[in-house]
């Protein structure tokens, strides 16, 4: 068998869901122009950069542009995939 583990390749493994913090974090951007990603929650805290940082591994989010201001801060926008994986077309390229 040469050192193959049958049943492990991982066919037929469903993607990745967002967790349910990634989901709000990603539907905030579903009204937004160009699918743009908030900074802050409804509360008006930090979005946590390990949730930014994973929907990005994942991509379902791309870095839009620095931030000037902020150069720490990671302005994000949905990407095809993050559409996708709520249920919902792309806006745009």
């Amino acid at each position: 068998m040469g050192g193959r583990v049958e049943g492990l390749s991982g066919a037929g493994t469903a993607p990745p869901r967002p967790s349910d913090v990634q989901r709000r974090y990603l539907e905030r951007g579903l009204n937004q122009p160009g699918g743009k990603l908030p900074l802050f929650d409804a509360n008006g805290r930090e979005i946590s950069p390990k949730t930014v940082e994973a929907c990005i591994a994942h991509g379902w989010a791309e870095p839009w542009f620095a931030n000037p201001l902020k150069p720490g801060w990671l302005v994000c926008k949905l990407t095809a995939e993050g559409f996708r994986v709520l249920g919902r077309a792309s806006t745009g390229p």
